[in-house]
């Protein structure tokens, strides 16, 4: 959905409801409010530019201090429908812990299985890769690992696994497009294919030299693939690991 034009509530510039910021005076304008798809919200709009949900977002209160890993400024504990979160009022960067990120993939993947695709995951657009920086955990302070999230979303993000994921601007919304028009499924074929070109191997490497297969091929059931393909959460696991 396209971004209107509407007037800063501050100097009255003109700005579109995707600019988190006034260009004019640099009052904030949006922020983190929608719960289906955590795209930003214009302050006071009720429903979703992106996807047409019910704006859903509540500030909570908390002693504990998280900076942003970017800014380096506390970010703000916010409930986004029913996901916990931070976001950085700054650069609108969001951290989410573990159990909240699995829940988020999770709900959006049996979305997928109810509705079906809405759309190619190939049509997903990549940004221009920056300049690599590598960012400190707001939680243990230690450098976080840049990853393609699910190795085929074109969005890269960073993780500590023990921790959780930081998402700069609008990455968490184009994360729940990549699950919706079945990324986590395509990412989940390409595993089982993965094993089932192992499990050949060994047969192969079996049958010509079988001093150099000491697990025999048979050791591979269908159970291990299963544990494999069995919930989102799972595969997750495998990915940021």
């Amino acid at each position: 959905m396209a971004a209107e034009t509407l007037n800063c509530p501050m100097c009255g510039a003109s700005v579109r409801t995707d600019a988190p910021n006034c260009e004019h005076c640099g009052a904030r304008l949006a922020t983190v409010a929608c719960p289906a798809c955590f795209g930003m919200m214009f302050l006071g709009s009720k429903f979703c530019s992106h996807c047409g949900a019910a704006a859903a977002r509540a500030v909570e209160s908390t002693s504990k201090v998280e900076l942003c890993p970017r800014c380096t400024v506390s970010m703000e504990c916010v409930e986004v429908g029913g996901t916990t979160l931070r976001e950085c009022n700054k650069c609108h960067g969001l951290w989410v812990d573990p159990v909240m990120l699995e829940q988020v993939c999770t709900n959006n993947e049996k979305q997928v299985a109810l509705l079906g695709n809405t759309s190619e995951v190939n049509d997903l657009k990549g940004r221009d890769l920056e300049q690599v920086r590598y960012l400190p955990c707001p939680v243990c302070r230690q450098l976080m690992n840049r990853i393609q999230f699910a190795n085929c979303s074109r969005v890269i993000v960073d993780v500590c696994k023990k921790h959780g994921t930081w998402f700069d601007r609008d990455e968490l919304r184009r994360i729940v497009e990549f699950i919706r028009t079945g990324g986590l499924l395509t990412a989940r074929e390409r595993e089982i294919a993965e094993l089932e070109a192992k499990r050949k191997k060994l047969i192969e490497t079996q049958a010509i030299m079988p001093g150099l297969a000491p697990e025999p091929a048979s050791a591979m059931h269908a159970s291990d693939i299963n544990d494999v393909i069995s919930a989102a959460g799972k595969l997750l696991k495998v990915f940021l690991r």
